[in-house]
């Protein structure tokens, strides 16, 4: 037994972008000990293969429109399990802790008295910058960088701080991204950033399905309009993203010119 994973306790583990290697080896080692393993639908094939037969899964993914599980009800599962004696797996997409729900599922495993503990992961916005040979940051050119969500409740409008994602020394990753892309476009622009600011948006990062669509900002709209429903995207915006090396290893990429909408595979 793991002096760290008794029976009746809980860890939230990144499961990263999908590559089981880019699992880091503390999440590899919980997936091996735990009893019960409740995963998204974000988390890689690969990664739960690494699930050993005996363990019991569960799948409680939320896909935008498509909610197997309601957060109440997950938050109920895992108390559930953990008070049962099992050592409870929840194992999350990219990390815990962003925009992964882990604050209700820690505070509900407090209320029940339920030890928790939370290993990080890789995420998207990492995993991308990675494949695409690029930084997220960039000295004199982008000394900030803002995680957002795109996913709104329901009808809502996406309401952000559109001047201040709009910085021209920002790069703005944004998740669940896709079907925002014209209304985020559109908002940046009018909130000043220039129409020209590179853009990338990365498709099923890590995984061998896995797309790079360059372009610039006032083409965002089309650039995702070839991306499958289903096919998770983040949105990476800034000058620092249109920074790539000279040399290097091959990217699985798509170039647009936005101003004649021309398309050059690589």
């Amino acid at each position: 037994m793991q002096p760290d994973f008794p029976a009746g306790s809980v860890w939230l583990a990144g499961a990263g972008p999908g590559d089981p290697e880019l699992l880091t080896r503390k999440a590899e080692r919980l997936i091996a000990t735990a009893d019960v393993v409740f995963h998204d639908a974000l988390v890689g094939s690969g990664v739960l293969d690494l699930i050993p037969p005996g363990t019991q899964r569960v799948s409680v993914g939320k896909r935008s429109g498509r909610h197997s599980k309601d957060q109440a009800t997950i938050d109920t599962l895992i108390v559930a399990a953990a008070l049962a004696g099992q050592r409870v797996l929840r194992l999350k997409g990219g990390d815990p802790s962003i925009f992964g729900r882990s604050t209700e599922e820690i505070d509900a495993c407090r209320a029940a008295g339920v030890p928790v503990r939370v290993c990080p992961g890789i995420t998207a916005a990492s995993a991308a910058a990675a494949s695409g040979a690029t930084s997220l940051t960039l000295r004199g050119l982008a000394r900030r960088l803002t995680f957002v969500t795109a996913h709104a409740r329901g009808d809502e409008p996406l309401d952000l701080d559109w001047p201040g994602l709009a910085a021209a020394d920002t790069t703005l990753a944004v998740y669940m991204g896709r079907a925002a892309a014209g209304p985020a476009a559109a908002n940046l622009i009018a909130a000043g950033m220039a129409p020209d600011t590179p853009v990338m948006v990365a498709v099923n990062v890590s995984l061998p399905t896995e797309r790079l669509i360059r372009g610039r900002l006032d083409a965002l709209a089309f650039l995702v309009a070839a991306i499958g429903e289903r096919d998770p995207a983040l949105l990476l915006i800034g000058e620092a993203v249109g920074q790539r090396p000279s040399i290097g290893a091959p990217e699985r990429r798509r170039d647009v010119r936005s101003a004649a909408y021309r398309t050059h595979a690589c």
